[in-house]
């Protein structure tokens, strides 16, 4: 058997040119969000900025405010995968969502990630459409985040679940907001994504004990006796 090559291993063109178009958006919206104000740019200016046309934009975004909040998007994306794929290490629920969001953090390879993520966050500080929106995901990843619980584990109902994920995202979010604070001033360095990681054990440290839910394979997958 022959061994791949590296271009055997990438994505096809068509996806790579994808990925390309999304970049540049991603880093064009960003700039001009921050320079002009979200409001003042429009999607002319940013299609035309990327010399793309409205019909490749909306194919990568459903609009302003999905991009504004794409780096955070990422971000809950990636630990949806990773919730499907982590093997609890005898953990009760709370622990385990605790480690993929970790593992989720340290997947967040990008070097221009936590630059954007700071951009994206005082973004939302200034315009309500785009913090409505992620509140918005936020609740869909939720729910999609119990679909895949549900699916591996035998759950001590949807409510527990339910207020574990939002004590895991509102730890995130303090944590982010202690994280960016930090950033404001420019002396305080570049933001990083260890930085954030930290802040987020900090966070989670300061969480009230409370009873935990163990996690149990779901009864399809258990062992017979």
């Amino acid at each position: 058997m022959s061994t791949p090559t590296p271009s055997d291993t990438r994505p096809p063109l068509r996806e790579r040119k994808k990925q390309r178009t999304r970049e540049a958006l991603l880093a064009t919206g960003l700039r001009l969000f921050t320079e002009r104000g979200f409001a003042a740019t429009t999607l002319d200016e940013l299609c035309d900025a990327v010399e793309i046309s409205k019909r490749t934009f909306f194919r990568t975004f459903a609009g302003k405010e999905d991009l504004a909040g794409a780096p955070l998007h990422d971000l809950w994306t990636l630990f949806l995968r990773e919730l499907a794929a982590a093997e609890p290490a005898g953990e009760d629920l709370a622990g385990f969502l605790r480690g993929v969001l970790l593992t989720t953090l340290d997947g967040m390879t990008d070097p221009e990630w936590p630059h954007r993520v700071l951009l994206s966050r005082r973004l939302a500080e200034r315009n309500p459409s785009i913090e409505a929106h992620c509140l918005y995901f936020c609740d869909r990843t939720t729910r999609a985040a119990l679909t895949v619980l549900r699916g591996r584990f035998d759950l001590p109902g949807d409510l527990p679940v339910l207020l574990a994920l939002d004590v895991l995202v509102a730890v995130f979010h303090r944590a982010q907001e202690q994280w960016a604070r930090e950033h404001r001033a420019a002396a305080s360095g570049p933001a990083t994504r260890e930085g954030l990681r930290d802040h987020v054990v900090a966070a989670w440290d300061a969480v009230p004990a409370g009873p935990g839910a163990p996690l149990r394979p779901a009864a399809a997958d258990r062992p017979t006796a």
